[in-house]
């Protein structure tokens, strides 16, 4: 994500770019071809409301800047309510189609192992760096590797889903459109399906880690058996929380416990449970998410797993420019740099190819402005976050400098996030109108 956006957006302020993509010559874990932008984990870029939620708030900011993410994601989006899901396959194929097409742009397959020593370089290898790349960026640090935990949520065939017993609805019938309010397929539990569920949750074979592997998980992605370990109730009030739903089949019984499933590509042949990210072996996948009611001879076309993600430091080797301190040739861009989540990624990618080519060409930006989304986020990572205590972030309203004379407290709340977007956006428009 954030190596095609910066491309992009050097390539039209008129420099050539090389994107170096060590796949499919060199594969992951996570990936299945050898595409750009490919999506491995959700297929959804979260909530697209622009007024009262922070990565909205993005998400308009990237489209303002001209953001190839963003033009994709419109182009391929997916029924979701009020988040913006889009078709995994097609969307990643657009954008390498779309930089392949590009005619500043080419991309070299290949590796690269080292840290390139002339030159202006954006790194932004994603969760998913190399052994070689990591080895290398550890080396010119001198920082110990840093890194999380990330798993992925299994994906199941539409038509081995018993609709005698789910129904579809989007929480609160949210959508402009009965496509939208209908965005979701729900599948109700009992309270004794839904402590049968957790049982077998606790007691399921898990992957284990590799000896010496101490990473946390980012609590925004956190399998779903991590968080049943929290209490027998996290699920509940957590992704398969019932609120906000009726169950078309028996609309006088309000489910205990309701597990959701959201289409993840657009003939909705496809689906993705929402919120199930998990570590537990295939063989017990199958089992568990069986005993959940209307999935009980559930095909999937992709079970669940977990893998290591990588990140840097930024906030000690990072200047506001992006810039490494040690090579000011070289930015990092995305989720290495301590960013969590697509469009969070691919912002920092948006904010690292301008900053770069503006260097290039002369005119020097100022990173941007801290009332901003992107500001407040590249402020974060590379000093606004306690060093010693830095982890993955994905944006929010925390970030945000106080807006004065906006009382507190969840009642001004909306007012409180409304004023923060209408700044953040003037702010935004400002800050490209130098570029024009």
């Amino acid at each position: 994500m954030a190596g095609s956006e910066a491309a992009w957006q050097a390539a039209n302020m008129g420099l050539n770019v090389v994107i170096h993509e060590m796949r499919p010559k060199v594969e992951t874990f996570a990936h299945r071809t050898g595409n750009l932008a490919e999506m491995v984990c959700s297929n959804s870029f979260r909530s697209d409301d622009s007024e009262q939620n922070a990565v909205g708030l993005l998400h308009w900011e990237m489209r303002a800047a001209n953001g190839l993410i963003m033009q994709m994601a419109d182009k391929h989006r997916l029924p979701a309510g009020g988040a913006l899901a889009v078709d995994r396959d097609p969307f990643a194929q657009s954008v390498t189609d779309t930089l392949l097409a590009h005619p500043r742009i080419q991309v070299a397959y290949g590796e690269i192992t080292e840290l390139p020593s002339e030159g202006h370089w954006i790194i932004a290898t994603g969760p998913l760096t190399s052994a070689g790349l990591g080895g290398a960026i550890q080396a010119e640090t001198g920082a110990d590797a840093l890194a999380f935990f990330d798993a992925i949520a299994p994906i199941v065939y539409a038509d081995s889903i018993n609709m005698d017993i789910a129904w579809l609805q989007s929480r609160y019938d949210k959508g402009d459109t009965e496509e939208e309010q209908k965005a979701y397929l729900n599948c109700p539990m009992t309270k004794d399906q839904y402590e049968a569920f957790i049982d077998a949750l606790l007691a399921a074979d898990k992957a284990e880690f590799h000896e010496g592997e101490t990473a946390g998980y980012f609590d925004g992605c956190l399998p779903i058996e991590v968080m049943a370990e929290r209490g027998r109730e996290t699920l509940r009030h957590g992704p398969m929380k019932p609120v906000g739903l009726t169950n078309a089949h028996d609309p006088d019984n309000k489910p205990y416990a309701v597990v959701q499933l959201r289409r993840d590509n657009a003939l909705g042949t496809l689906l993705n449970i929402v919120g199930f990210q998990t570590k537990m072996k295939y063989g017990a996948q199958t089992e568990v998410f069986k005993m959940i009611p209307g999935l009980e001879e559930a095909s999937f076309a992709r079970l669940g797993g977990i893998h290591r993600n990588t990140f840097i430091n930024s906030p000690t080797l990072l200047d506001d420019q992006m810039r490494l301190k040690s090579r000011p040739n070289i930015r990092f861009a995305g989720q290495i740099t301590g960013v969590e989540g697509y469009v969070e990624s691919a912002a920092m990618g948006l904010l690292a190819g301008r900053l770069a080519a503006a260097e290039i060409l002369g005119t020097p930006l100022p990173t941007a402005p801290l009332n901003s989304a992107m500001g407040a986020l590249v402020h974060h990572i590379t000093g606004g976050a306690e060093a010693k205590t830095f982890q993955p972030m994905n944006v929010n309203f925390g970030l945000f400098q106080p807006v004065d004379g906006l009382k507190g407290g969840r009642r001004g709340r909306k007012d409180r996030y409304k004023a923060y977007t209408d700044r953040a956006k003037e702010a935004w428009q400002n800050w490209l109108s130098t570029q024009s």
